[in-house]
């Protein structure tokens, strides 16, 4: 796949323009998680293959990187940096606050306002960035599931940083119909992050009402997460167009609404190509309905 063909896929996969605001992204970006060590812990084994990967992306045509200063922790934020900075003016790199990782298998809610505010300084230094495109607060409870936790006081937090110029843009993560209600009474809300594939649709109501309101959908655990995604139908039909399962399951999500924006993760270049030409992948209205099967549509 040559860098023309590259650029061909994630074009395919179309453009959005995020609500009240100049930042336009391709469909088809990255999640840069797995650039961090085994369990999102410390360092890569191999930095300089993590830097290609970002800079791959980046040539391909991808202009949307998630990431987070609890990841490393810091450490994806640093290799972005050290990949892309300077940055170009098309990038917009997304963020989330809301949790720490004191150690390795440890993750903990860290959203008090004194703590948001910490979040977002880290992310600022560690991108050299003066200003962030778009933060995320990643709702925690004492499991990573969604909880019915009020979140007002963390949206008034993350709305004064954004009237003192600190934050473009403001989204919620790993949150509920009724948090996002919330959190738009305080303030404008761009973007949503949940978890979200082919056999995980509890979110369908709700990604049709975001669409509605030109609000982006960004679905984590797109293939299936920490339980991969395992389906004769997926298979079956996978073999039919050519390519693997995975890639028809990303490939579903970007026909499955405009509003929806991939950010699929790989610390290998191959790897990540192969997540990019799935935005150049065309299904039949036969195998769309096929693939609802697995979540029993």
């Amino acid at each position: 796949m040559n860098l023309n063909d590259k650029t061909k896929a994630v074009s395919a996969g179309g453009q959005f323009t995020f609500l009240n605001s100049r930042l336009t992204v391709q469909r088809m970006g990255y999640g840069a998680m797995q650039l961090a060590g085994p369990g999102v812990w410390g360092p890569p084994k191999d930095i300089d293959e993590a830097v290609k990967v970002l800079r791959t992306a980046v040539e391909a045509g991808v202009n949307h990187i998630d990431t987070s200063d609890f990841y490393g922790p810091h450490v994806t934020n640093e290799i972005i940096k050290k990949a892309l900075y300077p940055y170009a003016k098309d990038l917009v790199i997304v963020t989330k606050i809301g949790c720490v990782r004191p150690s390795a298998k440890v993750c903990q809610r860290a959203d008090s306002p004194e703590e948001l505010t910490q979040a977002v300084h880290d992310n600022l230094r560690n991108l050299n960035l003066d200003v962030l495109d778009i933060v995320n607060y990643r709702v925690m409870g004492t499991e990573f599931g969604p909880t019915d936790n009020s979140v007002a006081k963390q949206m008034e937090m993350l709305a004064e940083l954004k009237q003192k110029g600190l934050i473009r843009n403001i989204g919620i993560s790993n949150a509920t119909a009724e948090q996002i209600e919330e959190a738009q009474k305080i303030t404008d809300i761009v973007c949503v992050q949940n978890s979200y594939n082919l056999a995980n649709r509890e979110d369908d109501m709700l990604i049709d009402k975001l669409a509605e309101q030109g609000i982006a959908y960004v679905p984590y655990f797109p293939l299936g997460g920490f339980n991969p995604l395992q389906s004769s139908i997926l298979t079956e039909i996978s073999e039919e167009l050519g390519c693997k399962p995975m890639q028809t399951a990303l490939a579903w999500l970007l026909h499955r609404s405009p509003n929806i924006l991939l950010i699929p993760g790989t610390s290998s270049s191959a790897h990540l190509l192969e997540n990019i030409s799935s935005a150049d992948i065309k299904l039949s209205g036969e195998a769309l309905d096929a693939l609802d099967k697995i979540a029993g549509k």
